[in-house]
């Protein structure tokens, strides 16, 4: 697998610095694998357990060798099951799991990012922190309280300053300053919302109210909402075209991927993909965006330039968090 440099992004997802994106890494989160798919051929070419129950989400590091995929456990965010304790590496030349990060507790890890620091930031949700990993010794070097239960989701700022985090049962976005390793606001959102990324200029934040069908825009400045973008449905995951001109939004019940200009704030078009779409991630070229749709088990394909569906891949079941790699 050849190298290449990576950033994170919203919702967890990794995009990839390069000319071509080739393989996209899902996350299955009923058959606990990896799933390696060709953007060329859009096809999968391997399937790789994960080692536990179940992963959710997935970071690749900057050198693109090695996969680190959180083992939450078999329980929706709040609910009763298995907490998951483990963060499995994976090498991604030989695909197989080459070491373990071990919180020694029922932590329920789940979002992953790299900062630009180099270390692993994840979400460690029945700790209420983000826990932060030294990659090359895969040992917990620190944590960052949120001071909110439910810290499913969260994203970093590009330089790394800020992290803001998604807590689902409260409805709430803390806002982190890194450095210092404190919780420096708490912002309501709703009774319950989920997802997050960032604009990429960094000046915005995006979350969505899932008690009503509207995407709240948080001003980093400030850190306040700014304004509400309505939707047809209840949003979920998100991310900004390379251009930072529109905000990509899936809305699950309806099976579709809104498209918002970020100009207007206004939802600009509605695509249709397969059932339930989650999480969704950008190519480096910025001609491509693949959505994953938990539902149907499938990744849809679309092309950014004329904005339509290209294809449904066939993935694992419930497929989830992505990242691409070179």
């Amino acid at each position: 697998m050849k190298k290449t440099f990576l950033l994170s992004v919203g919702a967890c997802g990794v995009l990839a610095v390069g000319l071509h994106a080739e393989t996209l890494l899902v996350a299955n989160q009923h058959d606990q694998s990896l799933s390696f798919i060709d953007t060329t051929s859009n096809k999968v070419i391997a399937t790789v357990p994960v080692g536990g129950v179940t992963g959710h989400e997935l970071a690749v590091s900057p050198d693109g060798k090695r996969a680190f995929v959180p083992i939450y456990g078999n329980a929706g965010v709040g609910r009763a099951g298995t907490d998951g304790s483990e963060i499995s590496v994976i090498d991604l030349g030989t695909r197989h799991i080459v070491g373990k990060v071990d919180f020694g507790h029922g932590v329920r890890p789940h979002c992953a990012a790299f900062g630009p620091d180099g270390m692993l930031y994840v979400s460690t949700e029945l700790d209420k922190s983000i826990s932060i990993i030294d990659p090359r010794t895969l040992k917990i070097v620190g944590a960052i309280p949120t001071d909110q239960e439910q810290s499913h989701m969260f994203v970093l700022s590009k330089d790394g300053k800020r992290g803001y985090t998604a807590n689902v049962g409260p409805g709430t976005v803390s806002v982190l300053d890194i450095p210092a390793r404190k919780t420096i606001a708490i912002i309501p959102i709703s009774s319950n919302t989920q997802r997050i990324s960032i604009s990429r200029d960094g000046s915005m934040v995006f979350t969505a109210d899932q008690k009503t069908p509207q995407l709240a825009v948080i001003d980093t400045a400030t850190n306040k909402v700014k304004t509400w973008v309505p939707l047809s449905s209840a949003g979920y995951g998100t991310a900004s075209t390379k251009d930072g001109r529109y905000l990509l939004v899936t809305l699950r019940a309806a099976k579709q991927l809104a498209v918002v200009d970020l100009k207007t704030m206004k939802v600009d078009r509605t695509i249709d993909v397969g059932d339930g779409p989650s999480e969704v991630v950008v190519s480096a070229d910025g001609k491509k965006a693949y959505v994953a749709c938990n539902f149907s088990n499938q990744i849809a394909v679309i092309d950014l330039g004329s904005w339509k569906m290209e294809q449904l891949i066939e993935a694992g079941k419930y497929a989830d968090g992505m990242a691409l790699v070179k």
